[in-house]
């Protein structure tokens, strides 16, 4: 009969995993900025961006407002490594008269229980901070302060609606100023939903929690949801706790196929009609006002009391939670609902108690239902959030219904596994999660706070003002001119290397011509094909080849056999091993020269040891190996650096490029100068190319002031300490490196992974350039940043990578701002050199840093402009400079050598 009666109560899998999909569309409309203001569940931001690690410490006080008493307490947290805490509370009553009376009168009933709870607590002399626990729906913008959106439970005081209660309680604690000594000197740190609270009291005993849950009085739940999913917040990164406030789904009419008549009842006779009609569904304060109103109608039907209607079943508030509770504990048999119904003046039968207590377990049975649907929708998201297939996680929970009902947490617990299979869910039940947990987001903010100071310091020094940029810049330019004058090149640590380019393609070249490249690992030989006219084009055809790190370290003569005996097997390849091609040979590393075919090894960069190799000439070392060799027989017209050879290559499609620089795992620029400021060389007519070899600024000191700790570890452990400073503060080989150092500082200092330093940390070069790429890319999710972090050996948490993503961006935005303050030296020479009050220009780039990092190259361009005002740059990518660039290169000393003669 019972059954029939209350059939619409009983929800089946089906109709909760619909529930479960409305809940979940809800959430969604609810963080969407457009669509939010008509949202029912509110997913107010809490501003709580981390969970306890374990690593907070001091002395907390919290007050808790919006349960059935008020409550002050006094939290001490210790950091011994068991995450202890110790808390010690004092109740208060909440009289109806100030919880239905107006603003003023609350909050100065507040202060009073808190000014009592400090005296008896000894307390007085203290600066504490204060973690508020205020349990109704607000709305935030910063952990310290909230506005209430609306009362809820039995609470309706006049004049706070739309009112920050933070500031309000600090004006009630500011009038109580003279109680305290020193004066005032509570400081109201964070204001905390009790459902967050008991999130964080069961984070601090599992680190896996990231849910929390009440159903008490009221019900909520709370969970740690993506900030880039957040539309209401700035910001990308990490995450925040979001407050639901999920007891005002339904309000829009979503869940009006499955209220009953009688939920339709106890609505309209609350004191908020209307509102909350999820909570009303599920929470202690109407379950037994449900269970009365049923009874009721079922009385007046003649089904129960052989219709005798007694004045207990006629008065509102009559039948309570806890008696609910009381009749379903089936061990007891029907005892204890004959008493209860007795003691009502209602003399039942034992077939009115078998109906009654199946009515009460019906109408909890529906609250435990809908409550586990609602959190199978958080869970899941929490999973599709996190991209896994299976998922463990922890939900804490709080509240009397849950704690006391003798039923209700087991039948919560299955219908959560049964909607979720694919989520392992421990329940925490939460100790005094409403205060302890207010103490330990103050604890958690101070600990964030502290940290963040640390952190700041660290990254301070890679933080360059305009003013400091300005001064690179000015030094650049002193270094330049001392590498030009006679006097001074020998000295001078920009090396400032004449090339013996004098002109740039004028797209009369032509011919097939071979290139080699060697600048790096790989080794690389080519075939051009230049056509000039109206059919103007470039060919090229290529064949990479390893250099063993034996060869890079071994002999010269290996060295240049291995060489030649590449170029053998692409000759061969290629069916042209008869022809006498000429050849430009790209050479990346620092050189002297005395005309365009004679390069001296000044000295090896960028990992290369070969003996025998400094101080001679590379050409004839080519040429004796080809001789070696005795198959072949090439002329070679022009040896090349890769940055002129980027400037050239540029030069063709733009005439107006006369700079090349190289952003990639070197860092150099070349330039073309007037050859009457090139001292070194003879002759003050035309132009011709210098090889700045930029990379050794600052060897000599002049750059000491912005060189970190860091740069000075990076420096220390490379091939060539001392050499090369510039390089290893702009160039791809180092930065890695350099965040690498950092972020074994920050761990050292208990920022970062726990404080271990994991094994793959410790390792030289571990952190590549190509990393910094990719974390720092706008497009990665700080999941993608983990799961770099990890392949790396690196267990992070999510506030790791927060900090990681930060320090690769410090370091690489520097690195741009110099080099950019390097460039805008050159441009302004140029400048100067045409003797213009404005310069339109182009520079040749190439380089993986500048071409695959997500920032380099816009803060490279930017830093120059705002440095070279009166220069307009255009920045143009170079293809393939170092082989097309070689081939155009022996093309035009061609064409100039035929026209000499």
């Amino acid at each position: 009969q019972v059954d029939r009666y209350l059939y619409h109560m009983r929800l089946s899998d089906d109709v909760l995993l619909d529930v479960m999909a409305r809940f979940q569309a809800e959430m969604v409309k609810g963080l969407g900025r457009d669509t939010n203001p008509t949202a029912t569940v509110k997913m107010l931001p809490s501003f709580v961006r981390s969970l306890p690690d374990g690593s907070e410490k001091g002395e907390f006080l919290a007050v808790d407002v919006g349960g059935s008493q008020f409550r002050a307490h006094q939290v001490k947290v210790f950091d011994d490594g068991k995450q202890s805490s110790q808390l010690e509370s004092e109740f208060y009553p909440t009289p109806k008269e100030v919880i239905q009376g107006n603003g003023a009168e609350l909050f100065d009933y507040i202060a009073d229980c808190l000014l009592d709870f400090m005296e008896t607590k000894n307390l007085k002399h203290k600066k504490l901070p204060l973690g508020f626990t205020f349990s109704f729906p607000c709305k935030q913008s910063k952990l310290e302060e909230g506005v209430l959106l609306a009362w809820t439970k039995h609470f309706k005081v006049r004049g706070v609606q739309d009112t920050d209660v933070v500031s309000s309680l600090r004006k009630a604690l500011q009038k109580h100023k003279a109680s305290f000594v020193p004066a005032g000197d509570v400081d109201v740190l964070a204001l905390v939903n009790d459902t967050v609270g008991t999130m964080m009291t069961c984070g601090y005993d599992d680190q896996r929690c990231e849910v929390g849950l009440i159903i008490g009085t009221g019900t909520n739940a709370c969970y740690m949801e993506e900030m880039r999913h957040i539309d209401l917040v700035e910001g990308d990164e990490g995450r925040m706790c979001i407050n639901t406030e999920w007891g005002a789904f339904g309000d829009d009419g979503a869940l009006d196929d499955l209220r009953t008549e009688f939920d339709r009842e106890l609505d309209l006779g609350s004191l908020n009609p209307g509102k909350q009609l999820f909570e009303k569904m599920i929470s202690s304060l109407y379950l037994g006002e449900l269970v009365r109103l049923i009874l009721l109608k079922m009385t007046k039907e003649g089904l129960l009391f052989n219709g005798k209607v007694s004045t207990a079943l006629l008065t509102k508030g009559k039948i309570e939670m806890k008696h609910v509770s009381a009749m379903e504990k089936y061990k007891e048999g029907l005892s204890n609902t004959k008493e209860i119904l007795t003691e009502l003046n209602l003399f039942p039968s034992e077939e009115d108690c078998i109906a009654v207590q199946h009515v009460c377990t019906i109408v909890s049975f529906r609250s435990a239902n809908l409550c586990a649907a609602a959190l199978a929708a958080i869970l899941t998201r929490l999973r599709e959030n996190k991209k896994l297939l299976r998922m463990r996680t922890t939900v804490g929970i709080d509240g009397g219904l849950y704690k006391t009902h003798p039923q209700y947490a087991k039948r919560l617990h299955k219908v959560v596994r049964r909607l979720v299979p694919n989520c392992d869910v421990r329940f925490l039940l939460s100790v005094s999660g409403s205060g302890k947990g207010a103490a330990l987001v103050t604890a958690v903010a101070y600990r964030l706070a502290a940290q963040r100071k640390q952190f700041d310091a660290a990254l301070a020094p890679f933080l360059l003002s305009l003013e400091t940029l300005r001064e690179v810049k000015n030094k650049m330019r002193t270094e330049l001119e001392y590498g030009l004058k006679r006097e001074t090149q020998a000295s001078a640590t920009v090396k400032m290397l004449p090339t013996y380019v004098c002109g740039t393609p004028d797209g009369t070249e032509k011919g097939k011509f071979l290139a080699l490249d060697l600048g790096g690992t790989n080794f690389r030989v080519l075939l051009v094909k230049i056509r000039s006219g109206r059919r103007r084009s470039v060919q090229m055809y290529n064949k990479i080849f390893a250099i063993p790190l034996e060869i890079m370290q071994g002999t010269g003569e290996e060295l240049f056999d291995h060489i030649v005996q590449c170029i053998a097997d692409f000759l061969e390849y290629m069916g042209i091993k008869g022809a006498r091609l000429p050849l430009g040979f790209t050479f990346s590393f620092p050189c002297r020269q005395a005309s365009i075919d004679k390069g001296t090894l000044v000295g090896w960069t960028k990992g290369f040891k070969a003996t025998d190799c400094e101080g001679e000439d590379v050409v004839d070392m080519l040429r004796e190996a080809i001789r070696r060799r005795n198959e072949f027989d090439l002329d070679i017209v022009a040896v090349v650096n890769d940055t002129v050879g980027t400037m050239m290559t540029c030069g063709y499609e733009d005439p107006n490029c006369e700079i090349g620089l190289i952003a990639g795992t070197g860092s150099n620029v070349c330039y073309m100068e007037d050859m009457k400021n090139i001292e070194i060389v003879e002759g003050n007519e035309g132009k011709m190319c210098i090889n700045t070899e930029w990379g050794a600024f600052g060897d000599n000191g002049c750059i000491d002031n912005i060189r970190t700790k860091y740069d000075k570890e990076v420096d220390e452990g490379s091939l060539n300490p001392g050499k090369q400073r510039y390089e290893k503060m702009t160039s791809g080989m180092y930065l890695g490196e350099i965040v690498r150092q950092i972020l074994i500082d920050l761990t050292k200092q208990g920022l970062l992974f726990r404080g271990q330093i994991s094994e793959s940390l410790r390792k030289r070069g571990i952190f590549e350039t190509k990393f910094l790429s990719q974390i720092e890319s706008d497009r990665l999710a700080l999941l993608q940043v983990r799961r770099i972090l990890q392949q790396l050996g690196l267990d992070s948490t999510c506030e790791d990578s927060i900090i990681v993503k930060e320090v690769c961006g410090a370091v690489s935005k520097r690195a741009a701002q110099l080099c950019g303050a390097g460039l805008a030296a050159i441009v302004e020479k140029k400048r100067e050199n045409r003797g213009v009050d404005r310069l339109q220009i182009t520079v040749g780039v190439d380089g993986t840093l500048y071409k695959l990092h997500p920032h380099f190259s816009r803060v490279l361009q930017e830093t120059v402009k705002e440095l070279a005002p009166q220069c307009d740059v255009t920045f143009m990518l170079s293809e393939d400079g170092s082989g097309k660039g070689a081939a155009l290169i022996t093309a035009v000393a061609k064409r100039l050598h035929n026209v000499g003669q």
